[in-house]
């Protein structure tokens, strides 16, 4: 559709619907580039509502990288809530960009980012208000190709059917290459041909799946020879010389995390089982500290944000941690602005830095000590122990600290009831705790206990373990524990998360089960009031997807995985090892105190593999730093 007409139709409709501040664009540092300019048009979707699209950083990140790459525009798209999406299918208004109200159809590349399974169904309805056929091998020159990223796409699969193509890795690294190629070649066949060359980059329609008679996968078949056997993902070595929004788009209407927001670091080094983004995004790549110092200066400057917020998988582990924060505690003091440290670890807990906070600006604290007694966190390699819950609460408690939030998680692997119990015990130690710090008189102290369901994730020790069947049972019981005063106790739905290890761990057999789910009215999956749980046990029915050969199923290691064609960079010999050691109850060490062999020096430099650990032991001392 044509933008004059389309603006027209859609002028009358924002009157009409919840928020409409969601579909105007005009946010302060917008980019709109000129189309005399512009050979390739991207369309970043983000498939759920503007409040969470718009906090997503990476998203920040892309837009700025690829408006400032020649001849490339970036727009914005997100899922229309139910309001909007009715109104555009009664006056016939597609899918449009938030920039310049642009057709989606009319872009050369609809990027969506994949955070979470439960958005899979928004995706479908995505392409269909667009006018794109949902499957990718019904598209034709005129359709936009459409392109998946994001830690989900490290099991395409069940999204293989409606992509055309995955981006495994880093973005900073592969979608300037995946446009400029899309400027170079002529056809889609040719783009996809090009495309899959590049480190990164997985063309499912170039693979055929073969299946056991039991269901299990029998192996896959190439079907153009010059696609890899792997798809190896894709690396950012400098993460310090990567480019990073020191303007970031300032939403209209209030979003789930408003706030200026500096990567610090990416990667960990600490190797906990359960946690699918500790592998995939290794090695550990910090910025300096004078580059935070200095994005977080000009990010504040270019937004008027009153919160700073620094972002890594766990923050206190940046190597100069103390004196970092320092600085930005004293900018952000000066500037009246709050600073948030999110992801601290019990085990390096820095009084000082919280002490300082503590002075001018304090929020809530979170932390997560993932189980509830010292074997459980050994079987997930956690390598914290009670003193240190303890005694970073007790700190915490000290300084000023009137409401805490602990997260734990239900069904890991070889969980018992006393575990369970566990829980509940840390949460009656907190309380006492609290009482022995505060003394009558100084406040009411409030302990929050969110407890998530343990979803197995691939390329983790524990892919091939099969999901807790007990979550409701669990959950009467530990609620039961959990009647104490002073103790808010919140706990993730049972059916959505059986759904989440479905497609974590399904194979393209699932995209049939998904797209029954869509045409069976499912949207919004991951919102507690749009889940309809009916509609998917309808949907498997139709489909005839069981859920538990996903979900409950344990996987024999010998078994090939659907995601055995990516390479994530860890070696599956390193996760297996990890597994098997968890069964023992053993732990791992912190990579930080010499390699614990996982493989990724293979294919990219660690930082603190061999000689270049010592590097950064001499980088960090000649800071007088930890």
């Amino acid at each position: 559709m044509e933008q004059t007409t389309l603006r027209r139709k859609l002028s009358p409709l924002l009157k009409k619907v919840n928020k409409p501040g969601r579909y105007i664009g005009g946010e302060y540092n917008q980019i709109i580039k000129n189309d005399d300019l512009t050979d390739v048009r991207f369309a970043f979707a983000f498939p759920d509502l503007y409040e969470i699209g718009m906090s997503y950083v990476g998203m920040q990140i892309l837009y700025n990288l690829l408006n400032h790459t020649e001849g490339v525009a970036c727009e914005r798209v997100f899922a229309p809530a139910g309001d909007m999406e009715a109104a555009m299918r009664k006056e016939g208004i597609p899918l449009f960009s938030l920039e310049t109200c642009r057709d989606v159809r009319d872009f050369s590349i609809l990027g969506f980012t994949l955070q979470y399974e439960m958005s899979y169904t928004n995706i479908l309805n995505m392409l269909d208000l667009a006018g794109i056929p949902l499957l990718a091998e019904e598209r034709t020159e005129d359709d936009p190709l459409v392109v998946g990223g994001g830690p989900c796409a490290y099991n395409p699969e069940p999204l293989a059917a409606f992509f055309d193509l995955f981006l495994i890795g880093d973005g900073e690294s592969l979608l300037p290459a995946i446009c400029r190629l899309r400027r170079e070649t002529n056809s889609r066949e040719e783009f996809l041909r090009a495309a899959c060359r590049l480190d990164g980059v997985y063309v499912p329609s170039f693979y055929r799946v073969r299946y056991h008679e039991d269901g299990r996968i029998a192996g896959f078949e190439k079907l153009y020879d010059e696609a890899p056997d792997r798809v190896l993902r894709a690396f950012v070595q400098d993460l310090d010389k990567a480019p990073y929004p020191e303007k970031p788009l300032v939403p209209l209407i209030e979003v789930a995390q408003d706030r200026a927001v500096v990567e610090t670091f990416r990667g960990c080094t600490r190797g906990c089982r359960f946690c699918q983004a500790g592998m995939i995004y290794r090695p550990v790549r910090e910025r300096e500290p004078e580059t935070v110092q200095h994005l977080a200066a000009a990010q504040l400057a270019n937004t008027g944000q009153e919160e700073l917020s620094l972002l890594s998988l766990s923050t206190s582990d940046y190597s100069r941690f103390q004196s970092m924060t320092t600085s930005l505690i004293d900018m952000c003091s000066r500037e009246d602005v709050s600073l948030s440290l999110p992801s601290l670890r019990l085990d390096s807990f820095n009084v000082e830095v919280l002490h300082r906070i503590q002075q001018y600006k304090k929020s809530g604290l979170t932390f997560a000590p993932e189980a509830g007694t010292q074997r459980m966190r050994d079987v997930i390699n956690k390598n914290i122990t009670e003193e240190d819950i303890f005694g970073a609460v007790r700190q915490a408690i000290r300084l000023g600290w009137k409401k805490i939030k602990l997260y734990f998680m239900m069904g890991l692997p070889g969980e018992t009831l006393d575990d369970l119990a566990g829980i509940a015990e840390i949460a009656q130690k907190i309380m006492e705790i609290s009482r022995e710090e505060n003394g009558p008189g100084k406040g009411r102290f409030t302990l929050n206990i969110s407890v998530s369901n343990f979803v197995p994730k691939p390329f983790t020790p524990f892919q091939w373990v099969g999901q807790d069947e007990d979550f409701y049972e669990k959950h009467d019981f530990l609620r039961e524990k959990l009647k104490i005063k002073g103790v808010q106790f919140n706990y993730h739905d049972s059916p959505v998360s059986t759904l989440e290890a479905v497609f974590a761990r399904g194979d393209r057999r699932t995209a049939d089960l998904l797209l029954a789910a869509y045409e069976a009215g499912c949207r919004f999956d991951s919102w507690s009031e749009d889940f309809r749980w009916d509609k998917w046990q309808e949907a498997m029915a139709r489909s005839g997807i069981d859920p538990a050969f996903y979900a409950t199923r344990q996987r024999d290691p010998s078994e090939i995985l659907p995601w055995d064609l990516i390479d994530c960079g860890v070696s599956k010999a390193y996760l297996l090892r990890e597994y098997e050691k968890s069964q023992q109850g053993a732990t791992t060490r912190d990579c930080r105190s010499g390699c614990t062999g996982c493989g990724i020096n293979r294919h990219v430099v660690c930082p603190l593999d061999g000689t270049m650990l010592q590097m950064q032991k001499e980088k960090e001392n000649s800071h007088g730093e930890l």
